[in-house]
């Protein structure tokens, strides 16, 4: 009797191989971005002199000075000041009640992941490489094992696409490597024992100022893919070490559907300033690099000039006998010599004195560099011909920060999608209601909870017949979560304005709200609605006054003047507090 054929496995060993290959191509096609992001590191640390040792131009002095640097960390401070929180809005009336509870958990699962930070450490890789990851991922281990939803950043060195697309969701793998030790590896994966004797995969390193062994570590791969189904496409997921597969997705009953459903790729990349033909940018450091780099030359040549001119150097013949170590000495009051010195044999070395032009040209090539980054003056809170007042100060902040704003947008439309990818993984993962501590509008604790009943699609009955509803979609709005502090100032000082002009008088509402319809600011519809409040409230005390007065001229016509006294007094005890 022939033995049964024993079923293989979607990803075996052979797979394994062929995802290596494919890692090595994918290696390769990144190997200048590689080289250009530890570059851009080494600027970024004010170590950029180590390109010409390479280069065999080689300094004993060398000068670095930080415009560059500064330009970086201002346009990241910018960013913070700007920190995105979501606004989910639904598409259908029925689900603006799990749109609201969306919009207050989303940002405590961020906080809960440390977003913040992950948001800081980003910010300042795009800037420094114009390209920065997130990883928005459902991590079993949190919350004691019951798992929640992870957001990371990925280290670009480590991360790699299927070379010549610009859609990282249309890369056919996308692998992500990690270093990790020998040893607890094998306590994870016993499997692993005896198989770690090395890698063979070129991963590339920035430059470390510690010493880093990696002689008893290894390289993890994780392999995500996508796969085309009757449902649709889903997202699969392999970890392997070498040759040996340590879990793949689809050899799994329980990740049927993939490892996530929503058929994207758990990764979002944020670009500073686009390139043809890649998904990954350049940032700041690629932009500015030249004209910092004639900086720190310009600096070194003038500083050298300046030292020699301090320092006299002397020009002195073998045959004349001057004591050195006197000469050296500028405590000595005496220097011995033999014979009779003179300019033959002894005179002072003359250093050029270095004509203005050359410091023109320093302050030149600094002020484009503050141009090409668009880091200025007032954008750092300088001003100048006096300029004091916050809304003038706010006015040359605004006009300069374009660019600022610029970079926070296409951020802002990262953090939507990152938002969209929490929403999937909550409707994917959220089986069972969890609670959530919130801070509500008064400042008052509320617990909120939450699952994924109402994110699933439903069965809806239509003149007797039954459809299956599709799960509902959410649209995600990012905002700033507090305001500059020069743009308080300004609005302060707008309220100030607005009262003093009497927009406040409810005599002159309408003239007040045909003004504001034409102003933009900051809580305007606040403003419009508390005037047209002042307005009615007027409206309906002249009309009570009026018909107070009517009742009043009525009574005293029939003589009842104890009435009329009482109504006059109780206008006159309305209007005093009208007027407090």
């Amino acid at each position: 009797m022939a033995k049964k054929k024993e079923a293989t496995k979607p990803i075996g060993e052979n797979d394994i191989r062929n995802a290596a290959a494919t890692l090595q191509k994918y290696i390769q096609g990144k190997q200048n971005l590689d080289e250009r992001i530890i570059n851009n590191e080494d600027w970024w640390k004010l170590q950029h002199w180590k390109d010409y040792k390479k280069n065999k131009k080689e300094r004993l002095e060398q000068s670095t000075s930080a415009w560059m640097f500064n330009s970086i960390i201002n346009k990241h401070a910018d960013a913070m000041d700007n920190f995105p929180e979501p606004t989910v809005l639904p598409r259908e009336e029925n689900d603006e009640d799990i749109a609201k509870t969306l919009s207050e958990v989303i940002p405590v699962i961020l906080s809960n992941c440390k977003f913040k930070n992950t948001y800081s450490k980003n910010w300042t890789k795009k800037l420094k490489y114009g390209t920065a990851i997130y990883a928005v991922l459902w991590n079993s281990e949190l919350n004691r094992g019951m798992g929640d939803i992870d957001v990371k950043a990925i280290d670009l060195l480590s991360f790699y696409w299927e070379p010549g697309v610009t859609d990282l969701q249309s890369s056919r793998n996308i692998f992500l490597l990690a270093l990790e030790d020998n040893d607890l590896l094998i306590e994870q994966y016993p499997e692993l024992d005896g198989k770690l004797s090395g890698d063979a995969i070129d991963k590339k390193e920035y430059h470390y100022d510690d010493t880093v062994d990696t002689t008893n570590k290894s390289i993890v791969v994780d392999w995500y893919y996508k796969k085309r189904t009757d449902r649709g496409v889903v997202v699969h997921y392999v970890k392997y070490v070498g040759g040996t597969l340590l879990f793949a997705s689809e050899n799994d009953p329980q990740y049927e559907n993939g490892l996530y459903t929503d058929g994207k790729y758990p990764f979002v990349i944020d670009v500073m300033y686009t390139e043809e033909g890649t998904p990954a940018g350049f940032g700041l450091v690629d932009v500015c690099r030249s004209p910092q780099e004639y900086i720190d030359r310009l600096d070194i040549a003038i500083l050298l000039n300046s030292e020699e001119a301090a320092r006299r150097r002397y020009l002195v013949k073998d045959s004349a006998s001057i004591n050195e170590e006197e000469f050296n000495d500028i405590e000595k009051r005496l220097i011995h010599c033999a014979g009779s010195p003179n300019e033959d044999n002894f005179r002072a070395l003359d250093v050029p004195n270095l004509s203005g032009t050359y410091l023109a040209v320093l302050q030149n090539k600094v002020a484009e560099l503050k141009e090409t980054s668009a880091n200025r003056d007032f954008n750092q809170g300088g001003t100048t011909s006096g300029v004091v007042a916050a809304s003038a100060i706010t006015a040359l902040q605004e006009s300069g920060n374009k660019t600022s704003r610029d970079l926070i947008s296409e951020s802002y439309a990262v953090y939507e999608e990152m938002c969209n990818m929490i929403i999937e993984r909550i409707r994917q993962f959220y089986d069972y209601p969890r609670v959530f501590r919130i801070i509500g509008e008064k400042g008052q604790r509320e617990y909120v909870s939450l699952d994924n009943i109402q994110l699933q699609g439903r069965e809806i009955e239509i003149a007797g017949e039954v459809f299956e509803k599709a799960a509902p979609i959410f649209d995600v709005e990012p905002k700033a979560q507090k305001a500059n502090p020069y743009s308080k100032y300004a609005q302060n000082e707008l309220a100030l304005q607005f009262y003093q002009l009497g927009f406040f008088n409810p005599q002159m509402a309408d003239q007040a709200l045909q003004c504001i319809d034409m102003m933009d600011f900051e809580g305007k519809e606040q403003i419009k609605e508390r005037i047209q409040q002042g307005a009615e409230q007027e409206a309906k005390y002249m009309q009570m006054q009026q018909i107070a007065v009517m009742a009043a001229q009525a009574l005293a016509e029939n003589g009842d003047n104890r009435v009329l006294q009482a109504l006059t007094g109780g206008l006159n005890d309305s209007n005093e507090a009208k007027q407090m």
